[in-house]
């Protein structure tokens, strides 16, 4: 066997590429060498030749009476020398020796062959790791630059983005990390591996790993909304009716669950029950506070929640961590009520209910105008009132009939000249209560 055949044959054992595509690479530098020496004119055919274990390269030239370019043409004479029988117009291949190539040509050679080596390596690894997104892997960090840090996975780097990182997670250079890859870019130094782990779905595949029942299908994760580094909610059902969710992910002792925080770095996980009624899906989204009622509106995907007074604080959690995670979860919007808002809330809302009756214009056309609650319609002037749509001063004066029927008055407060405005309170939603809401010490 010759020298370059084994070589071909260790290469593509070694490096993992095809034996064809390495032997193409070949035949294209030499054609490549061929042409830079006698350029671009000269008819050539490059092939390998197995059973001699050597590339041939031949020269075709056409036969003519009189040459006018050496590299491509030959004289009937000349032509009879090589073959007695050739003819005019017909084309002769001459063997080229590729010794003679020179040493210009052949650096130019080897240089081609190292390109079209890299090249097809890079693809064998862009192929292998674009089929392995959504895969967990581990590498050594290696250093770091200004979009993130770099991991070495052994065949090729990855990037962990800055935005993927979980906040106040601290690396150094040797440091054995695992991540999660979010996609696999095909660039044009290489193959680029984009890895996270602060993605939610990296979560779900650490559950996956350590939870056999996750594994095998029979424990379902639903979804998972993360503030990473800081506190996590995971929902989950079982297809089995003897298996419990939550404790198949939670493990003896908290000894399954205890693996994933720990890779999270201290992540507080929140397990919670899956359900297709949404209003008992978000009840348990919001543990651990009670929940006295929740009211569904699903046109606009809105839940209407009220607990107990003392539960706002634990329902709404630290700087609105509690909801917020609740709501990423659901997928829907949350707004948190005490049960003592929402009955003055009820009250003003069945009131105004009553005022438009009698308007016979509809609650959200006062809305629309400013007006939410019967003390802002008994305290507004008439002229106030008129930018309300669908009233006029004759309606205007039978809302204060009704409202003095009602015992809906304006109070003594509001009847004199000096009266101070009055700011209706808005609702305690998530957002008004997300900086002042403190979590109740465990």
């Amino acid at each position: 066997m010759s020298e370059l055949k084994k070589a071909i044959d260790q290469i593509s054992k070694d490096r993992g590429i095809d034996r064809d595509l390495l032997i193409d690479t070949l035949e294209e530098a030499v054609r490549s060498a061929v042409h830079r020496k006698y350029g671009d004119t000269m008819d050539i055919e490059v092939t390998f030749n197995e059973e001699l274990g050597e590339i041939e390269v031949y020269q075709f030239k056409v036969v003519v009476e009189d040459v006018h370019d050496e590299i491509s043409e030959i004289t009937l004479e000349e032509a009879k020398e090589h073959d007695p029988n050739v003819q005019l117009d017909d084309e002769m291949g001459f063997k080229l020796a590729i010794e003679d190539l020179g040493r210009i040509a052949a650096q130019s050679a080897k240089q081609v062959i190292i390109q079209r080596m890299r090249d097809a390596e890079q693809e064998i690894i862009y192929e292998e790791f674009k089929d392995r997104t959504s895969e967990i892997v581990s590498g050594i960090i290696q250093r770091r630059d200004r979009t993130g840090w770099i991991i070495n996975l052994g065949r090729t780097e990855a990037l962990l983005p800055k935005d993927e990182q979980i906040p106040r997670e601290r690396y150094k250079r040797g440091d054995r990390v695992q991540a999660y890859i979010i996609d696999v870019l095909k660039e044009s130094r290489g193959p680029q591996v984009i890895v996270s782990r602060s993605h939610p779905d990296y979560m779900a595949e650490l559950f996956k790993r350590e939870v056999p029942e996750v594994a095998d299908g029979t424990v379902k994760i639903m979804g998972v909304a993360r503030d990473p580094g800081l506190r996590a909610k995971v929902a989950v059902s079982s297809r089995d009716r003897d298996v419990d969710p939550v404790g198949a992910c939670v493990g003896i002792r908290g000894s399954r669950i205890q693996n994933v925080v720990q890779e999270l770095k201290g992540e507080r996980i929140d397990i919670v029950v899956w359900s297709p009624d949404i209003a008992r899906y978000a009840q348990h989204a919001l543990s651990p506070a009670v929940i006295t009622r929740i009211m569904v509106d699903d046109e606009e995907e809105t839940l209407e929640v009220v607990v107990p007074d003392d539960q706002l604080t634990l329902a709404i959690g630290r700087k609105g961590q509690n909801v917020k995670l609740a709501a990423r979860l659901l997928g829907w919007k949350v707004d948190i009520f005490t049960e003592t808002r929402h009955a003055e809330m009820n009250a003003a809302l069945k009131g105004m209910d009553q005022i438009a009756s009698v308007a016979e214009v509809s609650i959200d056309s006062f809305i629309r105008a400013g007006f939410d609650s019967t003390e802002a319609v008994a305290t507004a002037s008439d002229e106030a009132l008129l930018a309300v749509e669908g009233l006029d001063e004759e309606r205007i004066g039978e809302i204060r009939v009704a409202m003095n029927m009602l015992g809906l008055t304006a109070p003594a407060a509001f009847e004199t000249d000096e009266a101070e405005e009055t700011v209706v309170e808005e609702p305690a939603d998530a957002e008004e209560n997300e900086q002042e809401a403190e979590e109740p010490k465990e």
